[in-house]
């Protein structure tokens, strides 16, 4: 999950949901810049964080009962590996963009535990293997995840209200085309990226996230029945060349 603390109680994003705002953002990318296998790399996107741990136990909630945002999470060998496994069932090539995307994440955190070194070691393994059965090199499969994560760093500043006010720019990410995006607000309230990497002048993305009245929670049920009574409400951001 992704929250934020309000005077009302807590609004949340599901993470999957933050992974439909990153296939929105990469939908209006220049053709002349798409990764290969475009239709399978947008799947890709929008299933980069699926294989959550289900709502049992306290899976999804803080010692002191909060909602649990995601980088405070500690890393879940099972999540990953399900991932995989979700992807596979799709194509190849949505497992070796899932692949590298855990490779992104958690390759600084080598050492800290032999299940997630073996697990690591496997995702080379099977990089280099979907890679020659797909027949293209490291730099193309590299070009398609950096492509992945941008649109990933992307939308995540959007859920974490990050754009800061009065036209300051914020860095993005370095693009898969090796360039550094910026994202900043204007006056109207448009967002701009510079340089503007879309086809379209112009267009509109959302998100869905629910506000939560209550600080704490009992348990991963109480949290769930909670979040799934909660109206849903929509947050929409127009982006401008």
């Amino acid at each position: 999950m992704i929250t934020r603390l309000i005077d009302a109680g807590w609004e949340v994003i599901h993470q999957p949901a933050h992974a439909l705002l990153a296939f929105q953002l990469a939908l209006h990318w220049q053709p002349a810049k798409r990764p290969e296998r475009w239709a399978e790399t947008l799947i890709a996107l929008t299933e980069h964080d699926d294989g959550q741990d289900p709502y049992e136990g306290r899976n999804h909630l803080t010692e002191a009962g909060a909602p649990r945002h995601f980088q405070v999470l500690d890393f879940s060998v099972g999540q990953m590996q399900n991932m995989i496994s979700i992807a596979l069932q799709k194509s190849r090539w949505n497992a070796l963009m899932e692949s590298m995307h855990i490779t992104f994440l958690y390759e600084e955190k080598r050492g800290q535990s032999a299940d997630l070194d073996n697990c690591l070691d496997q995702q080379r393994k099977n990089q280099q293997s979907w890679r020659k059965q797909y027949g293209v090199s490291e730099a193309t499969a590299r070009y398609a995840y950096d492509f992945v994560q941008w649109c990933d760093a992307f939308s995540l500043i959007l859920c974490q209200n990050q754009v800061p006010p009065e036209g300051r720019r914020l860095e993005i990410s370095v693009g898969p085309d090796g360039e550094h995006y910026y994202v900043f607000q204007r006056p109207n309230g448009t967002l701009g990226v510079d340089p503007w990497p879309y086809e379209p002048d112009t267009f509109t993305v959302h998100i869905e996230y629910v506000t939560l009245d209550q600080l704490t929670f009992r348990d991963d049920k109480t949290l769930y029945n909670a979040l799934q009574k909660a109206p849903i409400q929509v947050q929409e951001w127009t982006l401008a060349k």
